[in-house]
């Protein structure tokens, strides 16, 4: 703050404000020169500077300050900040709060210097500033992110992706708070108020009540624990459980026997992360229980500030395919109305977090191979042999157009296309139980070419960790979702889309009613049981974000 004076201080010395009483200016109103004051002191500023920005909103006119004392924004912003639950206490701007709270009745009345009172606007637009990203945004610093994550692509050949849509940015939300003359509601607004986001926020607050009394026993390494042996290590894990709500149901113990109770109890624990449920404590299970109750609040906080940049609805349909769980969910007016396993991307080949709505069912599809894949996985093939498409069913057109001709894969010079833009050749499956996409594919148009599909290899359902696709969504249970589409929608008959899957014509329908579909990276959430349910970070995302929080 002391930084933040000397350069408001060192700005309106070099805009000409000393500090001469505004009663020196007979004639002028404190609107009009304070607003002349802050366009002189904003020449300086960088074109791209948020106070800049902030004053566009206004014309740089004053915001939160007048004459005689703050404006009733001024002081509703003072009143929502120290009001607030959720604003950590530790940090800079609420710090800056208390001392803006505390602002010396000097500035205003009798003969006020103008470089105090517009100093006092300036460190007021800064708390806004501070406070609405804060609010907006969380503590995940996307732009730096989303640099990372174009680093991360240049130097591992990697397309990964993670769209945002936030409901306001902190200077559409200052205009529409400005338009309507008041702050917090539309402050309320800002913050989800999704079941996903509640539930997941009463469960942070319980584990903070938790730590307040000491939180769960540090637990040291160990080796394999298996039902029906006796370890050292076997009370602190019963008391650890205990306190996350996993063993249940048992009386208090001290022995060092891996009972049946407790055995249940790790079920529970490994089936809520994730994991085989086998009761038998090895390291993947080890891993979760040694974490500590702060480091799952962490965890429980980025995956709120994850939630609040996703879209949000209230009620109607729509799709969520959580990465990390390799699941998908079918809510109807918020509740689940089907789920099942999925297979999403690899780490090398990341399946990007985005929003888009399912449009069209495809049967009978034809996978048309993407050029990377063309170029990184088919041409070295065919390189090596020929007739290498010929063993999956892969034509090879000239072209994109209905007109397109087959080409002999030998009549082509692969190695030219290896590396270069572009390949001009087409290359397709034909449609049949070999067919990558399988026999159902439903489409939600998007930059990423992204979409989910059945797959042949239903052996991969049978995994706990499911990340094997190159991005694409592969569906465990294609047909019962096409089912429930036929259920509002007239254009997908059940009962003839199955006689047409038993042939090999690709055939599309197209949807009336478009339904949602929200791929997201939750590594923390509250399934609808009222469960916290905890993931490993498959993407590496969690300590990629946490690495470029916001020092608030």
């Amino acid at each position: 703050m002391k930084q933040i004076k000397i350069f408001i201080v060192a700005m309106l010395l070099v805009a000409g404000v000393f500090t001469s009483p505004l009663s020196a200016n007979p004639g002028s109103s404190f609107d009009s020169s304070a607003t002349a004051i802050i366009t002189k002191v904003l020449k300086s500023q960088p074109e791209d500077s948020s106070l800049r920005k902030i004053y566009q909103v206004t014309g740089n006119h004053p915001i939160w300050v007048t004459q005689n004392g703050l404006t009733s924004l001024g002081k509703q912003l003072l009143k929502k900040v120290g009001s607030d639950p959720m604003v950590d206490h530790n940090t800079k701007f609420y710090s800056n709060y208390k001392k803006l709270n505390k602002h010396p009745s000097s500035v205003f009345g009798g003969k006020p210097s103008m470089s105090k009172q517009v100093s006092l606007e300036f460190k007021m637009s800064k708390l806004y500033r501070d406070y609405a990203n804060y609010t907006i945004y969380g503590l995940i610093h996307w732009d730096h992110f989303k640099i990372l994550f174009k680093r991360q692509a240049g130097l591992h050949d990697v397309y990964a992706d993670w769209e945002i849509y936030p409901q306001y940015t902190t200077y559409s939300l200052l205009r529409t708070i400005i338009a309507n003359g008041h702050l917090d509601s539309y402050f309320d607004a800002v913050t989800p108020h999704t079941k996903l986001y509640i539930n997941l926020q009463k469960k942070l607050y319980e584990y903070s009540k938790m730590a307040s009394r000491g939180g769960w026993p540090a637990i040291p390494s160990f080796n394999k624990l298996e039902p029906g042996n006796s370890y050292k290590v076997i009370p602190l894990i019963r008391k650890r459980l205990y306190l996350s709500g996993d063993l249940i149901g048992c009386p208090a113990s001290s022995s060092l026997a891996y009972d049946g109770c407790l055995v249940d109890a790790v079920k529970r624990f490994q089936k809520r992360h994730g994991l085989k449920a086998d009761g038998v404590i090895g390291s993947g299970t080890s891993a979760f229980l040694r974490q500590s109750l702060g480091e799952i609040m962490v965890k429980m906080q980025l995956n709120l500030d994850r939630m609040k940049m996703m879209k949000r609805y209230d009620s109607g349909r729509h799709i969520m395919i959580n990465i990390p769980a390799f699941r998908l969910y079918f809510f109807e007016n918020g509740k689940v109305r089907q789920t099942m396993k999925v297979i999403t991307g690899s780490k090398k080949h990341p399946t990007p977090i985005f929003s888009n709505s399912v449009k069209t069912i495809v049967l009978n599809p034809y996978w048309n191979v993407p050029t990377s894949i063309i170029q990184k996985e088919m041409i070295p093939k065919l390189l090596r042999n020929s007739n290498a498409m010929n063993k999956q069913n892969i034509e090879i057109r000239n072209g994109w157009g209905p007109d397109a001709q087959k080409v002999s894969a030998s009549s082509v010079n692969w190695s030219q296309y290896r590396y270069s833009k572009s390949v001009p050749y087409r290359f397709a499956q034909v449609p049949g139980n070999g067919n990558a996409l399988g026999k159902v594919k439903f489409l939600f148009p998007n930059k990423f070419s992204v979409y989910m599909h059945d797959t042949p290899t239903k052996h991969l359902f049978n995994r706990n960790v499911r990340a094997y696709s190159h991005g694409c969504i592969r569906l465990e249970k294609p047909r019962e979702l096409m089912q429930t589409f036929s259920t509002f929608s007239s254009s997908v008959d059940y009962e003839q889309a199955t006689n047409i899957l038993k042939g090999k014509k690709q055939t599309y329908h197209q949807l009336e009613e478009q339904v949602p579909v929200d791929v997201v990276y939750l590594t923390a959430w509250v399934d609808p049981d009222g469960v916290l349910q905890i993931r490993n970070d498959i993407y590496s995302y969690d300590k990629m974000q946490l690495k470029y929080r916001r020092r608030y």
